[in-house]
């Protein structure tokens, strides 16, 4: 992987958080929700986009918050300028869910666009999930190849089941030059249940409406799930209170 330097500073008034839509089903819509549902407990307004344009149906971000996410084709070349124009009328923090294939689209507006909107203020976090799947953490190896030090870098660990091994991340030697290099913050997210993730994808509900018992599907009001869905989600947000350098504006 070719670099060419430090991180930026992080610190800013206008944020872009973006997922890394590469490896499909590592979990990055579910982090994405949970993200929105931090958010909102925080009481910080976000400007939710879903730029998953190949997934029309329950795996994106609009799936799980219909009314708040206006759905947007980046196909074009100007398809990105988006989150100009949505910080430019007052939205201070951009949530974006980035579809798979978009890695290209993405590299080419950054190289057009970065001077502009850096001198703008806007600075951005990347969000990559990893697994065990060596793909994965080459998902976000190509990323950060192409946007080097022109984003902040959040990597989540997704523990898909009760053991997941990340030696692949931990130890191959191109995933410790990236760490090395651009200094990611390192989360984890627990295994969750299928039964649980599952259902609450099938009905387009989040672990906070699991947890606090506002779903009427009579299999997530057990409460056995509910309190999983308590559980999951007050892990999370603990994970992401110790990045929120990265995503708080």
């Amino acid at each position: 992987m070719n670099t060419t330097g430090n991180t930026i500073n992080c610190a800013t008034n206008s944020r872009v958080i973006l997922s890394m839509g590469g490896k499909g089903g590592v979990g990055k819509t579910s982090v994405m929700v949970s993200l929105v549902e931090w958010f909102d407990d925080n009481g910080i307004p976000a400007q939710l986009l879903d730029l998953d344009t190949e997934n029309k149906a329950r795996g994106s971000l609009s799936h799980f918050y219909i009314r708040r996410t206006p759905k947007v084709n980046i196909n074009t070349p100007a398809g990105l300028d988006v989150f100009v124009d949505y910080i430019s009328e007052g939205s201070p923090i951009i949530i974006a869910d980035m579809g798979a294939g978009a890695g290209q689209i993405t590299a080419d507006w950054f190289d057009s666009m970065y001077p502009s909107v850096a001198e703008a203020g806007i600075v951005f976090t990347t969000i990559g999930v990893i697994t065990s799947d060596p793909a994965s953490v080459e998902s976000v190896l190509g990323w950060a190849a192409r946007l080097q030090n022109r984003v902040c870098y959040l990597v989540i660990e997704n523990s898909t089941n009760q053991h997941t091994d990340f030696s692949y991340w931990n130890n191959s030697r191109e995933a410790r030059h990236f760490r090395e290099v651009f200094n990611p913050a390192v989360i984890q997210m627990d295994f969750r249940l299928p039964e649980l993730e599952n259902a609450t994808r099938n009905y387009g509900v989040t672990l906070g409406d699991v947890a606090n018992r506002n779903v009427e599907a009579p299999e997530l009001r057990k409460a056995s799930l509910v309190m999983r869905a308590q559980s999951y989600r007050r892990s999370l947000f603990s994970e992401f209170d110790k990045a929120k350098e990265l995503l708080l504006p």
